[in-house]
Parts: C-alpha cells; sequence; structure tokens
C-alpha cells in the first residue's frame, strides 16, 4: 500500500525542503511547452475538452439523483455538460460509507495517492486549462498556469505540510518511568492518526482549483473524505479533478466515494444543506463576505477555513522607476480584468505628488501614468485578450457601469477587440479624494481602481491598513525610496495582517503568489480566518489518539 509513497517520495522530500526555505521551486512546470509535457499535449488536452462537450459527464458508481449544468463560457458558447447530482444526504451517506476504510489506511499510503493523484492531474493540464478557461473566462496562458500547475503546486504544499505534522509523532514507543529501588513502569505505547470526518470544498468560481486544492489535499492527506462543492458556473475543473481522484482510489482498493462531487444548480444550490449538516467536520471556503458570515454562523461544530472578500491597496510615496512603477501597477490591475482575491483596487498618492527619477510628478501626473501604461499594455487586441480575459459573472460588468459614477475618469472601461461574443472589460480608473471613503472603501470586484488623493505616504498607509483591518485584504504594496518608511510601513502593514510588496517593478507583481514560499492570505484580518499554507492549515484536521499496555516481560 505505499509503493505509490516511494514512487512521489523524492517529490515530497523535496516539497518540504523547498517549504523550510522558502526560496523558489516547483514540482509542476507552469510553461505550457510540447518538450515538458509532450510535443502532441496542448492538442490532446483541447481534444479531451471538446469530448466533454455536450455530453454527460459520468461517474461510476458516484450517488446520482439526477443531473445539473448550465455552464455558459464567458467567451460565449455553452459548455452543454451534464452532471451527476444528489442531496446532501446521499453524498453524506456515501462519504460515511468510505470512511473507515480511508481513515485506517497508513499515512504513507494516503500520502502516497494524494501524491499520484497531483501527478496525474499535472498530466492533465492541457485539459483542465480549456475547462478552466471557459468557466473563468482567464485567458489560456493564466488558466493554464493557475488552473494547472500552480494549483497542483497548492495541492502538494498542502500533502507536505499534512505528512510533516502527521509525522510528527511516532507510531509506537517504550515508555520507562524509574521508580527508585523498585523495578521502572514500562508501558508500550501506540499512537495512531485519527480525521476529523467529512470535508467539504465550497468551489468559487474564478479560481476553482487553485482555491480549492490546499483544502481538498490537506483533508484528503489527513484521511478525511472529501465532498467538492463546485460553483455552478465552474464545475468542470472539479469534476475533472473528482474524476481522477477517484480513479487512483479505485486503482489502489479505496472506495471511490472517498472524494465526490456536490454539483448543483444556480438558484437550487445545496450548499446551505451540506454546511448545515452535522456530519461535515471540516468546512473549506472561498467566496465573498457575505457567505462567508452564513457559513461561519451555520456550520455547528465544523472547523471552517476562509479566504473572503478584501480591499486591497498600493501606496505610492516615492519611486526610481516611475515607467517601472506604472508599468507593474498597470499589469497588476489588468491582469484577469481584476478578478483575482490578490487584485489591487485603490492607489493611494499625496495630493501634493511624489518625487521620481523623471522628476517631480503630480498627482494627476500620477494618476495618467499608469493610465497611459495600461493604454500601452492593452495596444494590442490579443495581448490585451491574452492578459484581461474575459468576466466570468455578467455582475461585474454592471458593477464597472455603476463605478463610472464615483469619480473622475481617468481611464474608462472599454471592450476589448476582437472578442465580441466574450463579456470583457479593460481597467476603469477613477480618481477621487480620501475624504470619498464610500466609493473607494468597499470592495468593487471586477476591472475597477481607484486613485485616492491623501496628505502623504504616511497618511495613504495608515489608510490602507485600516481598510485592511476593517474590511480585509490579502495584499499590499509600496512604492517608496525612504528605508525608515518602507520599514515603518511592513510594522504597519504586518499589524493589519497584510502581506506587503515593495518596489516592484519587474516581472513579479503583486497579485501573485508563490507556492512553497508566499503565505496566501494570513488569516488576521477579515479577508480570511486562515492562511495557505502553514501548519495551523493542517494539523487540526485530525487527532492524535493513544493506546497503551504494561509492555511485555
Amino acid at each position: 500500500m505505499t509503493a505509490l509513497f516511494e514512487r512521489h517520495r523524492e517529490t515530497l522530500r523535496a516539497a518540504l525542503d523547498a517549504a523550510a526555505k522558502r526560496d523558489y521551486w516547483s514540482a509542476y512546470s507552469e510553461i505550457p511547452s510540447g518538450k515538458i509535457y509532450g510535443e502532441t499535449a496542448r492538442d490532446d488536452g483541447l481534444a479531451a475538452y471538446e469530448a466533454r462537450l455536450a455530453t454527460p459527464f459520468e461517474m461510476a458508481g458516484h450517488p446520482v439523483q439526477h443531473r445539473v449544468g448550465a455552464e455558459v463560457s464567458p467567451y460565449g458558447p455553452s459548455l452543454g455538460i451534464s452532471y451527476p447530482a444528489a442531496s446532501a444526504d446521499a453524498l453524506v451517506s456515501a462519504s460515511r460509507a468510505a470512511a473507515r476504510q480511508w481513515a485506517s489506511a497508513s499515512v504513507e499510503a494516503r500520502v502516497g495517492i494524494c501524491l499520484e493523484i497531483l501527478a496525474r492531474l499535472n498530466a492533465h493540464s492541457f485539459e483542465m486549462a480549456n475547462a478552466v478557461m471557459h468557466t473563468t473566462g482567464q485567458g489560456f496562458a493564466m488558466a493554464f498556469q493557475a488552473g494547472g500547475p500552480h494549483a497542483q503546486d497548492r495541492g502538494l504544499e498542502a500533502v507536505a505540510y499534512a505528512y510533516a505534522e502527521m509525522s510528527r509523532t511516532p507510531t509506537e514507543a517504550i515508555w520507562t518511568k524509574p521508580q527508585g529501588k523498585s523495578e521502572p513502569i514500562v508501558l508500550e505505547k501506540h499512537w495512531r492518526i485519527v480525521p476529523r470526518g467529512i470535508s467539504l470544498v465550497i468551489g468559487c468560481n474564478t479560481f476553482p482549483t487553485w482555491n480549492s486544492y490546499p483544502g481538498l489535499f490537506a483533508s484528503l492527506a489527513t484521511g478525511n473524505t472529501v465532498i467538492v462543492k463546485p460553483h455552478p458556473a465552474a464545475i468542470l475543473p472539479l469534476a475533472i479533478t473528482v474524476e481522477i481522484i477517484r480513479q487512483v482510489l479505485a486503482e489502489e482498493g479505496f472506495d471511490a466515494n472517498v472524494a465526490l462531487l456536490a454539483a448543483d444548480a444556480s438558484g437550487s444550490e445545496i450548499t446551505k444543506e451540506l454546511v448545515q449538516h452535522p456530519a461535515i467536520a471540516i468546512i473549506d471556503y472561498t467566496g465573498s463576505g457575505g457567505f462567508g458570515d452564513w457559513v461561519r454562523a451555520h456550520a455547528g461544530n465544523a472547523d471552517v477555513y476562509t479566504e473572503e472578500a478584501g480591499v486591497n491597496s498600493i501606496v505610492i510615496g516615492a519611486t526610481d522607476n516611475f515607467a517601472g512603477m506604472c508599468g507593474n501597477i498597470a499589469f497588476s490591475l489588468s491582469l484577469y480584468s481584476g478578478q483575482m482575491c490578490t487584485a489591487p483596487q485603490d492607489i493611494f498618492v499625496p495630493r501634493s505628488g511624489i518625487d521620481t527619477d523623471e522628476g517631480h510628478k503630480s498627482f494627476d501626473e500620477v494618476a495618467a501614468g499608469i493610465a497611459l501604461a495600461v493604454d500601452g499594455l492593452l495596444s494590442d487586441p490579443a495581448r490585451a485578450a491574452g492578459v484581461c480575459g474575459a468576466i466570468a459573472n455578467p455582475a461585474s460588468l454592471a458593477r464597472v457601469a455603476e463605478a463610472r459614477s464615483l469619480g473622475r475618469v481617468v481611464r474608462d472601461s472599454a471592450p476589448i477587440e476582437g472578442l465580441d461574443d466574450a463579456r470583457t472589460a479593460t481597467p476603469l480608473i477613477l480618481a477621487v479624494d480620501a475624504a470619498d471613503e464610500a466609493a473607494y472603501g468597499e470592495e468593487r470586484f471586477g476591472p475597477i481602481a481607484f486613485v485616492v488623493a491623501v496628505d502623504d505616504v504616511a497618511d495613504g498607509v495608515s489608510r490602507a491598513a485600516l481598510l485592511a483591518e476593517r474590511k480585509g485584504a490579502i495584499t499590499a504594496a509600496l512604492y517608496e525610496t525612504s528605508e525608515a518608511r518602507i520599514l515603518a510601513a511592513a510594522d504597519r502593514f504586518a499589524e493589519a495582517g497584510v502581506n506587503l510588496s515593495v518596489n516592484l517593478t519587474g516581472g513579479i507583481y503583486v497579485n501573485q503568489s508563490a507556492a512553497f514560499s508566499d503565505f496566501h492570505v494570513t488569516g488576521a484580518n477579515p479577508a480570511g480566518n486562515a492562511s495557505l499554507t502553514d501548519a495551523a492549515f493542517v494539523a487540526n484536521r485530525f487527532r492524535v489518539v493513544m493506546w497503551r499496555r504494561p509492555a511485555a516481560a
């Protein structure tokens, strides 16, 4: 039962080593190259995706009482796929029936299976890229990276942390207590990992795999059965994931219902029934703060791990690379049309302007510089399509239209040329004053950004940190040339529980997060109560239980 563990032992060792050093490492290449994935991998992946369209998605042995599926690509066409669906009670019953065998498996057996699943998911990265692209609206390159290798790295990271925590305690030991002149007390002691129960993973529309894999694999590795509840608009990526998990489980002699898909329809979701079901012991949730509040209030005794909404900020005090700064911010605002939990929304700039390598720039010149950089980045329609992708939810387009009245338009949003059948929108950039907090002080998900006039950089840092404390924030960025002000900002953002990036002008952006190095979300402000991935994210998904007896003479 440990053959898979031995097969992937070196990958696990390298993952543990990378997590300890926090340097760059990836198990799965982010480059969609035929030299890495096979010369026909791109065509094979597209063919596999297209073969899914307009057909029933079958899962042998999976509970099915009816079928659902109404996914429509943000690029236009309907997917036409139907998925097996069942009630919350039916899913829980099947999960319970599979639980004992999975819980009884050794740590090495479960971890080996998880590593094999991740390797097979990696082999399906091109198919997954098409599935993610046409359910979320991400451009193909981003869908390949974020939906495939980057998500797989985050899953591997969770498995590595889970293995480290589970192997911290030995499985057995001889305990000897001296008794002076009397014979010592000698006990034989045994410890075992006991999972919490059924784990519910609630996926989101925009990053169905990247946000789901940490909780999914942390729970599987620690012996919990898993019910995966995808967003009704993005079922396919998680259906493929569950399909591959079930294939590996069956091959290794386990009940495939260790992993189940809770597909449902918009307006008839079973999320609330699952959240409130007394058998659910763990909940991983990504989504809006409003529903996150409901989940926490109704989860009963389940442990809840969330990533929710927030208002991410950039503070500009000074820069020695004005063009590089504007270009970096422009890409961050444009990437996937701002539909990332890490995307910046508020850009705080002193009313009196900033000092740069190009001389002093007024507030208006800073705002115009960022807008011009966006224009330059998106001037080529093909590049604009690749960077911005499409809008996942029609409500985001309505939000852009409503936001135009919230400030002075520095750069208007517009559709992307050449994607006439898709929902698209380039960044809308508005100028407002710090007093207009009603405009910029709420998360406005999508391609909407505010350049906010503040007294000075300290005022900007203070306002950004206060917003993080009140509304939540996952990322913050600072442009500054004074070391003292940089360190002061680092202290203030740490107090607010926000990860800070300073003076990014090259090929790394504030909305990117690297597995094995960056902790995604801190759990220290309202943007989420957990971090991907630290020991606290995995260690409470199991308990260590002992039995003991006098040692044989």
